[in-house]
């Protein structure tokens, strides 16, 4: 239950009621919300008094719900870029799965430039599957990261691997990823939760809506409203793909959640002969924005190497999406 308390509630009364009902309070612009486990049906008539309106839900999905806030959140990323609300824009954001150089970083971010995308992906830790493959350049790869930024006038978003750097992570990134592999890590969603930058979650490859969702709900009810869900991708019984995208369950968090949805067609299908297609697919359902990998020479990629576009591949999809996404009624920025 989401309970808005009165305006001449004060901290201290807020704070009581808090331990009271087992609540997270929340500072709201000139209120208090105290938010309860979704179990907590019928309150005390005594709490009357300082309540000025509640929201019961039958879940765990509720700052998060569209029974809360009918409209997408809009995330500012820019004073002219945002991604969600009303804008009706499908932002594009690319970038190689890996810092790997100052030389190669720079000419992402030139091809950025060149087809005026304002937001640039690159990993500096790397959530590996073996101990023995690239792990990424850590704060050099950052640095270099926040050269780019300066230099091109980019917003970037790179992945917090682990709690041991997330600090470093939120000091040099406009964008927070919470990757597949971190979905779970409490310590990252709660830090993150404490921040006031954008957070992309990924959802976990294993993980239901349900799960997928609760975990934005830690970063909500962290007090950080600013949270972009990411499909990337599940595991299901399928060998000839890496992943399988489910757009169905893109179609649920349209539905029924109040947060902007990115889709990442690279991780999804893992090869890059696929990503065009899928690309044109998630800009068909009308989502606010795609994650795609690209990379000046994929085939000497140091990581993901065959899902990752050459810039000839990627400026041909990025030109055909503005006619897909003008058919459904959007824009692609």
């Amino acid at each position: 239950m989401i309970i808005h308390l009165k305006p001449e509630v004060t901290s201290q009364v807020a704070e009581q009621l808090g331990r009271e009902l087992e609540s997270i309070v929340l500072p709201r612009q000139g209120f208090f919300a105290l938010i309860t486990s979704s179990k907590m049906k019928p309150l005390d008539e005594k709490y009357n008094q300082f309540i000025s309106q509640k929201f019961p839900f039958d879940d765990d999905i509720q700052l998060a719900s569209k029974k809360y806030l009918s409209d997408v959140r809009e995330i500012k990323i820019t004073d002219t870029v945002s991604i969600g609300g009303k804008t009706n824009n499908t932002v594009m954001i690319t970038g190689p799965c890996s810092v790997e150089s100052e030389a190669q970083i720079e000419q992402c971010s030139e091809l950025c430039v060149e087809l005026g995308v304002k937001v640039l992906r690159a990993g500096a830790y790397k959530p590996r599957t073996t101990p023995y493959a690239f792990q990424g350049l850590g704060l050099e790869g950052l640095k270099l990261l926040d050269k780019m930024r300066t230099k091109h006038n980019l917003k970037i978003i790179t992945e917090i691997r682990d709690s041991t750097h997330v600090n470093e992570v939120i000091e040099y990134a406009d964008i927070l990823q919470i990757g597949a592999k971190a979905m779970y890590d409490h310590g990252i969603l709660k830090a993150c939760g404490k921040s006031g930058k954008p957070v992309l979650l990924k959802r976990g490859f294993g993980a239901t809506l349900q799960e997928f969702v609760q975990a934005a709900e830690f970063i909500l009810s962290g007090g950080n409203d600013n949270v972009i869900l990411c499909e990337r991708g599940i595991r299901t019984f399928e060998t000839k793909t890496r992943f399988t995208l489910d757009l169905c369950g893109v179609a649920y968090l349209k539905q029924y959640t109040n947060l902007p949805i990115i889709l990442d067609p690279s991780h999804a299908i893992g090869f890059a002969y696929g990503v065009a297609d899928l690309s044109k697919a998630c800009v068909a359902m009308g989502v606010d924005g795609l994650l795609i990998e690209t990379h000046p020479n994929p085939s000497v990629a140091k990581s993901d190497a065959a899902q990752q576009l050459n810039f000839a591949q990627f400026r041909e999809l990025n030109s055909q999406l503005a006619a897909v996404a003008n058919a459904v009624g959007r824009k692609m920025i």
